[in-house]
């Protein structure tokens, strides 16, 4: 028997038979979802187009944005489903467990509803921004391996984040894409080596870049859910305006970028189909915040810049020098955005103050709220919807644990998937020879005319030895 063949069948249902025992002994409904509950659940139906938003996001979005390898639009339509649906139920069960334990709550299951199936697929979101950069090079059971450890480690890392720092993060750029990104680079870097110029199957053809523009328009189409469906009020209305409009910005600053930068003078279909992106990464963190409009347009129009420069002098350094080979250029979309993303919250947060931001800062920044008996609380309660005293953060400090928890947040994902690297590395996962590299046929059935025939592949190639002996 071929063990190979069927280790990896025998691994998913293993997991899947866990998983339901999981949710059979820890899961149970929502509140809202629970039968013959009394109440009204419209407060929390009202999130499902947001979350339907995200889902699509998730599924098409990712999914057909990286078909732009030319052999590999199988896997990364198929596997970016087979993880999502893996995680979206790994991520349940972890995040139950991890607030149960954190909130002392002991044997208590964890609920299902709306709020969490959002969670979850943002959960998903993570796993797939490190997927971009394993991409072609990695077999599905070292992406569910990969999967199961960095759940864990970016779901303890968000409860740092968030129930110990107090570091507010409402788009989740630093939470999902600085955390997914760095961490799939950190895997990258550790299961690096040097066959790539064997992979003969790496690069595009006209159609798949064109497949992968329909991951693009989605995700652009998208954005302002993923930043704002989690937001209430005035908040959720700041954080889809913002997003429109830095994309918006981001968009034109590419194509102009991507023209400039080139020494022919024409546009890059790498830096069209990612970097127009980057401004929904770089608003996230601050997306409710009240930045001005043309504060947004303002960091659509850097994330541009650095994405579409991070695409064309950054990558080819980070590959030749560092060894990081980072197949969908995640840093450039997801990396550096995400860290502009927690700096520019960290600013907005030191700079927060109820003369400028009336209510808004303590519905944004809770720990804020003044300690009671002070001055400060007297004049909250008097002028403000404020009905119980907080830590009394001042707006400096706030801002300090801002830039806490993006710093933290890259050393767990870096040594976390440096060490998810050295695990992936063992022969039992199926590494990827270099030859197999970015290609469907390693994997999944191929239809003969799915690829180009050999003398068509010289012809792009550009092999002329090839074409002269193909013609003998």
């Amino acid at each position: 028997m071929n063990w190979r063949r069927i280790k990896f069948p025998i691994f998913l249902i293993c997991f899947q038979v866990l998983f339901l025992l999981l949710f059979a002994v820890l899961g149970e409904y929502g509140e809202d979802a629970r039968p013959k509950m009394p109440g009204d659940s419209a407060a929390s139906v009202k999130l499902y187009p947001y979350f339907q938003d995200v889902h699509v996001m998730i599924f098409i979005g990712f999914g057909f944005l990286m078909t732009f390898l030319k052999r590999y639009g199988f896997g990364a339509v198929s596997i970016n489903l087979l993880i999502a649906a893996f995680v979206i139920q790994w991520a349940f069960i972890v995040r139950g467990i991890i607030h149960s334990v954190a909130h002392g709550h002991g044997h208590a299951k964890f609920p299902i509803y709306l709020g969490e199936m959002l969670s979850a697929d943002f959960a998903a979101a993570t796993v797939l921004i490190s997927f971009g950069a394993v991409l072609g090079k990695a077999s599905p059971i070292q992406l569910i391996v990969m999967a199961l450890i960095e759940v864990v480690l970016a779901q303890i890392n968000e409860w740092i984040g968030l129930d110990i720092f107090g570091a507010v993060d409402i788009g989740e750029s630093m939470y999902i894409h600085a955390f997914g990104a760095y961490f799939g680079l950190a895997v990258a870097r550790v299961l690096y080596n040097d066959k790539y110029d064997e992979a003969r199957s790496e690069g595009s053809v006209y159609h798949s870049d064109i497949f992968s523009m329909i991951g693009t328009v989605f995700l652009w189409i998208f954005w302002p859910s993923f930043n704002g469906g989690a937001a209430d009020g005035d908040e959720q209305q700041r954080a889809l305006i913002n997003t429109y409009l830095s994309l918006a910005a981001c968009t034109v600053v590419t194509f102009a970028l991507s023209q400039l930068v080139d020494k022919r003078g024409k546009l890059n279909m790498v830096h069209v189909q990612n970097a127009t992106l980057a401004g929904g990464v770089a608003l996230g963190t601050s997306a409710n915040m009240p930045l001005q409009p043309w504060v947004a347009m303002l960091i659509g129009c850097i994330a541009g810049t650095i994405s579409v420069v991070g695409y064309q002098y950054l990558t080819p350094v980070l590959h030749s020098k560092l060894k990081i080979h980072d197949t969908c250029g995640v840093n450039n979309l997801h990396g550096m955005p995400g860290i502009l993303a927690g700096l520019v919250g960290a600013i907005m947060a030191a700079m927060a103050s109820t003369d400028g931001w009336g209510e808004s800062v303590y519905e944004i920044f809770p720990l804020m709220i003044p300690m009671e008996n002070s001055t400060e609380y007297a004049s909250a309660v008097a002028n403000f919807s404020v009905t119980a005293p907080g830590p009394g953060r001042s707006s400096t400090t706030q801002g300090g644990y801002q830039m806490l928890a993006l710093v933290i947040t890259l050393v767990i994902a870096i040594v976390g998937g440096a060490l998810t690297g050295l695990l992936l590395r063992m022969p039992c996962f199926d590494n990827v020879d270099g030859k197999q590299m970015f290609d469907d046929r390693e994997f999944f059935i191929v239809e003969g005319q799915g690829f180009p025939s050999n003398e068509e592949e010289a012809i792009e190639e550009g092999n002329d030895t090839k074409l002269r002996m193909l013609s003998d």
